[in-house]
């Protein structure tokens, strides 16, 4: 008789070593995403970025995959050469794209012939201007110039009421920093490969956890990657201000290391996998190819455009905020005086000590989900509140915007595991959609009016952000919990990988968009503070952190309003259809093997 033979992904260790390497590749690629997020008020006091152009290149991450459909090239790549090359591609395309980007922010592009390029070109592209979906901006605009006895230029004002005798008019080009524009460019290709990446993470996971523990393998994945979150407002801020000298560019040198450190977790993952491969003796699994004969069997659900408007509604109130939520903090929350740099609570040392605390908070949190004990489930609870508490008091000691954000992944890396495993064994699905938008209606809502109210009052505007932060955390973890388990119930199985393709398609226009709009309205609302820079009343440094935010705010809870409504009209069609979004994914009568 032939013996039985025991296969890499049948040892526990050996497959959750190969999650390690997946897990930790994302982890990177979600602190190089976010990596100027907490330094925005750098990049326009150091760079010269307005909030128009932060968010515009920050909405940059998904103009590739929306325009050129390269989310869908990334799938074809994927199908066609398999896991283990995709993976390693992905690396090379986030690496590049990263070392553009750096590049870009760094002292030596400056006045370099690179950047006087980009200042003389891309400030007008033809077809996509006119589409008004340029990756870029310029406008011609008129100012007035004062003029000296010689002739040379003495100021320049915008603004006709202030006009005076000995003032010309002259028309300039309003347009995207050239350094912006660059890192726009290196941040687009990041972009191809993390959403490669993305999918490709997925498939990986699938291949070495199918009838396994396959939701619990996503769910650590996923809550890895958003701990990426947490850690680049942490660290980012810390390496731009390191040595009392500001350098945006070493924050994005953090982030590109990082990425160098992913991509030799993608080799490494490679040998592992061909190990495996060689093992079965079969060639690698792939998913179903996207086919353009699909769309018409998606499209026609009327499920299908419910949850694809529900995601992209909700997704791009989240994401977008992340890119700005630092800098409404700064702008909402005024601490009573700067801590002096000999002081413990500005060194790097306690920002050190901080992360750990973050890390056993998220820690205990997550493995409580998983123990069967109740008396050690409680205590890991215990642990982690506590924890969670001294975080929390600790970013408050080192008056820290960056860190007062940075709880926010943690309540939702504490209770997807409790969600997801509630979807499967109970249910309720379309609920949990309704009640994520509602506190993201509440938590937005809260920043743009109630956190505004507590300026002068740290403390109490501080314990106002840590509340609203935490539950925005749990609202972003009831909706994927929710969201991604029900688009098997609304389309054919055969098309299903086509439906995701499409959903992430669609997700992708929404998360390009609002990051643009977001700096659009913040530099629309707020005119006087921008005159106020021009006319030279307000330094960059002051204007930065001197934004209402409570406009775009507004407009993120509006889209929480539709996404609720969308959340209502699902409801009511699945208990029509009885499609059954409401019945929990396990079946009662199936019995385990």
């Amino acid at each position: 008789m032939s013996e039985k033979i025991t296969l890499l992904r049948d040892k526990a260790a050996v497959r959750w070593t190969a999650l390690v390497f997946l897990a930790f590749a994302m982890f990177c690629s979600y602190i190089f995403m976010d990596i100027l997020s907490p330094i925005k008020d750098l990049m326009q006091s150091t760079r010269g970025w307005s909030s128009t152009a932060f968010g515009t290149m920050q909405g940059s991450e998904t103009f590739l995959n929306v325009f050129i459909f390269f989310l869908i090239f990334a799938g074809i790549i994927l199908d066609k050469m398999g896991v283990r090359f995709t993976a390693i591609l992905s690396g090379i395309v986030m690496l590049a794209g990263a070392v553009i980007n750096w590049y870009a922010v760094t002292e030596m592009f400056a006045g370099t012939s690179l950047e006087a390029w980009f200042n003389a070109h891309l400030n007008y592209i033809p077809v996509f201007d006119q589409l008004g979906v340029a990756p870029f901006y310029g406008e011609r605009l008129k100012i007035f110039v004062g003029l000296t006895a010689d002739g040379l230029e003495n100021f320049k004002i915008i603004r006709p009421e202030l006009l005076q005798d000995g003032m010309v008019v002259k028309e300039v080009i309003a347009a995207m920093p050239a350094s912006a524009k660059f890192a726009t460019v290196g941040f687009m290709i990041f972009g191809c490969g993390v959403e490669m990446a993305g999918i490709t993470v997925s498939r990986g996971i699938v291949k070495w956890f199918k009838g396994r523990e396959m939701a619990m393998a996503m769910g650590s994945e996923m809550a890895l990657a958003r701990l990426g979150v947490a850690t680049c407002m942490i660290f980012s801020p810390v390496f731009a201000k390191f040595g009392g000298h500001v350098d945006v560019s070493r924050s994005v040198a953090f982030g590109v290391i990082l990425l160098m450190i992913a991509l030799i977790m993608f080799i490494v993952y490679f040998f592992m996998d061909k190990k495996l491969d060689a093992q079965t003796g079969e060639v690698e699994e792939k998913d179903e190819p996207f086919k353009i004969r699909d769309i018409g069997k998606i499209l026609s659900s009327s499920g299908f455009w419910l949850v694809a408007l529900l995601c992209v509604l909700y997704y791009s109130a989240i994401f977008p905020f992340q890119k700005y939520a630092v800098n409404m903090l700064q702008c909402n929350i005024a601490f009573a005086s700067e801590l002096p740099k000999e002081s413990y609570w500005a060194s790097t040392q306690v920002t050190v000590i901080q992360y750990i605390v973050m890390l056993v908070v998220a820690a205990a949190a997550f493995i409580s989900n998983f123990s069967k004990n109740k008396t050690i489930k409680i205590g890991l609870l215990a642990i982690s509140a506590v924890f969670l508490v001294i975080f929390c008091v600790m970013g408050y000691m080192r008056q820290s915007h960056e860190t007062i954000f940075a709880v926010f992944p943690l309540l939702a890396v504490g209770i997807t595991p409790i969600l997801g495993k509630y979807v499967d064994t109970k249910g309720k699905a379309a609920s949990m959609l309704m009640i994520g938008s509602i506190l993201l209606i509440a938590c937005h809502l809260t920043f743009a009016f109630i956190l505004p109210q507590f300026k002068g009052n740290a403390e109490s505007g501080i314990l106002v952000a840590y509340i609203t932060i935490l539950v925005l955390g749990s609202s972003f973890s009831l909706v994927p919990a929710a969201l991604w388990p029900s688009v098997p119930k609304l389309v054919d199985s055969k098309v299903i990988g086509s439906a995701y393709a499409l959903i992430f398609w669609i997700q992708n226009i929404g998360l390009w968009l609002f990051p643009t709009l977001y700096g659009k309205i913040l530099d629309n609302s707020n005119k006087d503070i921008l005159l106020a820079v021009q006319e030279k009343l307000m330094t960059e440094e002051t204007a930065a952190v001197s934004y209402s935010h409570t406009v775009p705010l507004t407009m993120f809870a509006l889209l929480g309003v539709a996404a609720l409504i969308i959340g209502f009209i699902l409801k009511s069609v699945d208990k029509k259809k009885g499609i059954g979004l409401e019945l929990p994914n396990i079946k009662p009568d199936i019995q385990a093997e």
